[in-house]
C-alpha cells in the first residue's frame, strides 16, 4: 500500500456504465487534452466535487490537477495540434468555450441565481 501522508494513495479500478455516446464524447475530449479516457474522467471527477465541495475539499494529493497550469496547456497542444496555428483570439476561444456554456447552464438551472434586468445583473435570490 502506498501512503501519502494519512491517505492510501494506491490504485484500484471503479466501474460505471454510461451511455455510448457519452463514451464516445469523453473520449474526443480525452483527445484535444492529450489525455487518456482513465485520465480524463478522474479529472473530471475531482473538478466537479471542487465544484460541490466549494474548493479542494477531499485532500488527496490528485486533488488539484488543473492548479498547475498543465491541463490548460493540454487543451492549448490538443487545439494546436488539431488546427497547426492559432491566434491568440482563437486560443482563447478555444480555451473558454466549455467554461462560458458550464456558466451559462449553471445560471439557468440554479434556482438560487436569478437574472435581474432592472439591476443589471444577476443576483442571488436568498440575499
Amino acid at each position: 500500500m502506498s501512503t501519502d501522508g494519512d491517505v492510501d494513495t494506491s490504485r484500484t479500478s471503479v466501474r460505471t456504465y454510461v451511455p455510448a455516446y457519452q463514451k464516445e464524447e469523453w473520449e474526443r475530449q480525452a483527445d484535444r487534452m492529450d489525455m487518456s479516457l482513465s485520465e480524463f474522467v478522474r479529472s473530471m471527477v475531482q473538478a466537479g466535487r471542487r465544484g460541490f465541495e466549494g474548493g479542494g475539499a477531499g485532500g488527496t494529493p490528485d486533488d488539484t490537477p488543473a492548479d498547475d497550469g498543465r491541463d490548460l496547456e493540454r487543451q492549448i497542444v490538443a487545439e494546436l495540434r488539431e488546427r497547426g496555428c492559432c491566434s491568440w483570439d482563437e486560443l482563447v476561444s478555444a480555451v473558454t468555450d466549455d467554461i462560458e456554456s458550464e456558466l451559462e447552464r449553471t445560471l439557468q438551472e440554479s434556482p438560487r441565481i436569478q437574472h435581474s434586468p432592472r439591476q443589471g445583473g444577476y443576483l442571488l435570490e436568498d440575499a
